[in-house]
């Protein structure tokens, strides 16, 4: 039954990557290898346990509610300007710049395609203007879309946090300086390849008219800018290590408190805030929510079929297997399928509870699969934010990835050698 389950595991990521709904794919086969030894019931305990998970659902959905006011309010749109004008000014950091900025702004605006939307449709006309191709000004943006590993909200930090039984933001704290290196890597790494490939000329462009008019004018409300930050930094003042604020503020609080100060700061309309907060909490729980649903399912079918338990023995005879799998497992099917969320999900269901037995903590090996996993999605051409980015440029997203894909390999290796 073992080798069985190997297959259906394999085919179940060959569907992904071929753009079978995620969702569907992950519960069926999950299903499928509970039902092959007669243990249905596994794969429904698993799914109703996390639909109502208590931790999961109120954090991530929280997040995605307060991003949602955040884009009503426009502050958003405000705190994006206040960060990337500044790089109008500086032509020979434009490259490296537009790659750490967006990397910031993902950082508060969790969503990769729409921080690549959002940042890209000023960046990207802005770098073209200066004289950068399209290709590269696309791709210095898509560069970026991976800061969302720093984020309370980020789906695999919250659910390592729940497996390791800590704060989130303690989860965040293990892998910080090497996600933020990561970043400096990518961002390096992109501009040796722009001047390698002789994209960047300095002149400015003949598109310059073309593309001037996406960019937004008028004036910067710095208050309204600041408001998208305003969470995270609640939730770093009541961290034990700073101590400013009660420890007891988690991340729905500081998402509520949040929203709150947006209505202040904007004045739009109460029952529009409220409706576009659970909006947001709604569009989490089917996009977010749901693959982790499913993905428990999967995970549930593979402990019925027996194929976990000889993962974590064959990964017990050597330390050199662990920490290829965690990290180029999720980094390979993100670059295939686009998004690093099945694979890395399935790894830290299956595999990162049973941390200690391979001399590693939950926190390490969970966050390496985190990492991992967003850098192989930031070097993807189906990618959602890589044919965001691409639709903006005017490109074809594959050549995108020919410009990433130095930066984000070098830096899942350095990842992988920080942190395991």
């Amino acid at each position: 039954m073992v080798y069985i389950g190997g297959i259906i595991v394999i085919l179940t990521f060959a569907a992904i990557i071929k753009g079978y709904e995620t969702r569907l794919t992950l519960f069926v086969s999950g299903l499928v290898m509970s039902l092959l030894v007669l243990k249905p019931i596994a794969a429904f305990d698993a799914f109703f346990k996390t639909a109502a998970h208590s931790t999961l659902v109120p954090i991530i959905c929280s997040v995605m509610g307060f991003a949602y006011v955040a884009k009503l309010t426009k502050c958003d749109e405000h705190l994006v300007r206040m960060l990337t004008d500044p790089l109008k000014k500086v032509q020979a950091i434009l490259i490296p710049g537009a790659v750490i900025v967006t990397f910031v702004i993902n950082i508060a605006l969790t969503s990769a395609a729409g921080v690549s939307a959002a940042v890209g449709a000023i960046l990207i006309p802005v770098l073209i203007g200066a004289g950068v191709k399209p290709e590269m000004a696309a791709a210095a943006v898509f560069a970026g879309t991976f800061g969302s590993v720093l984020s309370p909200g980020n789906p695999h930090n919250v659910y390592v946090a729940d497996l390791a039984k800590v704060e989130v933001m303690s989860i965040i704290s293990v892998h910080a300086l090497t996600s933020v290196i990561c970043g400096i890597i990518s961002a390096v790494a992109l501009t040796v390849v722009a001047h390698i490939r002789g994209e960047v000329s300095g002149r400015a462009s003949d598109s310059t008219a073309q593309t001037s008019s996406t960019v937004q004018d008028g004036p910067i409300n710095a208050l309204m800018a600041i408001v998208p930050l305003i969470p995270l930094a609640i939730l770093i003042l009541a961290t034990p290590q700073v101590g400013l604020l009660p420890k007891s503020i988690n991340v729905p609080t500081a998402m509520i408190i949040g929203a709150f100060i947006a209505w202040a700061v904007t004045r739009v309309k109460p029952k529009e805030i409220s409706k576009s907060f659970f909006e947001g909490m709604g569009y989490s729980y089917a996009n977010v929510i749901g693959i982790i649903i499913a993905a428990s399912v999967f995970t549930a079918g593979m402990g019925a079929i027996g194929l976990t338990d000889s993962l974590i023995e064959a990964m017990k005879r050597s330390e050199q297997v662990v920490r290829l799998g965690a990290t180029f497992g999720p980094f390979l099917i993100a670059v295939l399928g686009g998004s690093g969320d099945a694979a890395t999900l399935a790894f830290n269901a299956a595999i990162t509870p049973r941390a200690a037995e391979f001399g590693l903590s939950i926190p390490t090996l969970g966050s390496i699969a985190n990492l991992a996993g967003a850098l192989g999605r930031t070097m993807s051409p189906v990618a959602g934010a890589a044919i965001v980015c691409a639709g903006i440029a005017k490109v074809n997203p594959i050549e995108l990835s020919k410009r990433t894909w130095p930066g984000m390999l070098i830096a899942a290796v350095v990842a992988m050698l920080m942190l395991l």
